[in-house]
């Protein structure tokens, strides 16, 4: 069954296209993305701007059109924090439903940290024991921890490198005192729900998942995505200490430069720097592992499952 997913994101569209049936793993067939950047398109009440609103519409038509043409027989569609935190969400979800069809299922943020637990406990395996996540996007920091494919606690906290980046770093490249400002905020905000984690104990394996990690992990040195999904790439507190510093006094096209770095995450890549490093110190992390596997694919597994349940679940 080929099945597609259309994940709505802060930073872009994804259409993701997997060949897929319940027990075996989604094999991926196509992949379709458009910068789209919502949580920079927010007017001063925190609504997605008239202009927004048209090109979420035309990408979103622009992707079914893509699906069509790959034989996607069932399309899962979903939006993360750009549109679940605008204050105009309902009017969104109601342009886009009515002038495209596609009803978009928006998911919470805990929503989020667990599908992508979900994904990265399927991808690991059960050897990996007791799990603790990190996951970077667009509008928003999830962290999960869990020794089974449910975790037992998830947060999702305020804290992606596209949010921070348009309200907290002005200038190009940055006011160091506003990225020391930024660090402060980012380490209190984690610090809060630290608690929430150690008291279940050490984690046997820290994973991290996202566009950001990866480009920072290819920084440190991991591997290039040419060299496949199976081969392991890390990213260590020591590398973010080095890199944050450097970054800092880069502006985004000299950043954009860099291997792995695309030109438009570039901007991003300080304040998802600031975020990773606060993590892994606050949670007393050495080394988080790269897993391929996140959000979109946690969807697609809940959606196999419950098909080879009878569930109706999407």
């Amino acid at each position: 069954m080929r099945l597609g997913v259309l994940d709505v994101g802060s930073n872009t569209v994804h259409l993701l296209v997997v060949d897929a049936h319940p027990g075996a793993r989604p094999l991926p067939a196509y992949s379709h993305k458009a910068e789209l950047r919502l949580a920079e398109l927010l007017d001063d009440k925190g609504a997605i701007d008239t202009v927004g609103i048209e090109r979420l519409i035309a990408v979103v038509k622009e992707a079914l059109e893509v699906a069509e043409d790959q034989g996607v027989a069932e399309l899962l569609p979903f939006a993360t924090s750009a549109v679940r935190e605008a204050s105009n969400a309902d009017v969104v979800l109601e342009r886009v439903a009515r002038e495209t069809g596609v009803t978009l299922q928006v998911l919470s943020g805990a929503d989020e940290a667990r599908l992508t637990f979900l994904a990265a406990r399927r991808w690991l395996g059960w050897s990996a024991g007791r799990l603790l996540l990190f996951d970077i996007g667009g509008g928003s920091l999830e962290i999960a921890y869990g020794v089974d494919e449910a975790p037992d606690t998830a947060v999702s906290l305020p804290l992606g490198a596209g949010r921070l980046t348009a309200a907290r770093l002005p200038g190009d490249p940055p006011d160091p005192a506003a990225v020391k400002a930024l660090r402060r905020e980012v380490r209190s905000e984690i610090a809060r729900v630290v608690g929430d984690f150690t008291r279940f104990g050490a984690p046997d394996r820290v994973v991290a998942t996202s566009k950001t990690f990866r480009q920072l992990a290819r920084l440190a040195g991991a591997a290039r995505a040419a060299e496949g999904l199976y081969v392991r790439r890390d990213l260590s507190r020591e590398d973010l200490r080095s890199w944050a510093p450097k970054l800092t006094v880069m502006p985004a096209a000299e950043r954009a430069q860099l291997p792995g770095v695309s030109q438009g995450r570039a901007p991003q890549l300080l304040a998802g720097a600031v975020v990773a490093e606060a993590a892994l110190d606050l949670f007393d992390v050495e080394s988080v592992e790269i897993c391929p596997w996140a959000l979109r694919e946690g969807v697609i597994l809940r959606r196999l499952d419950g098909m080879r349940n009878g569930s109706p679940e999407r």
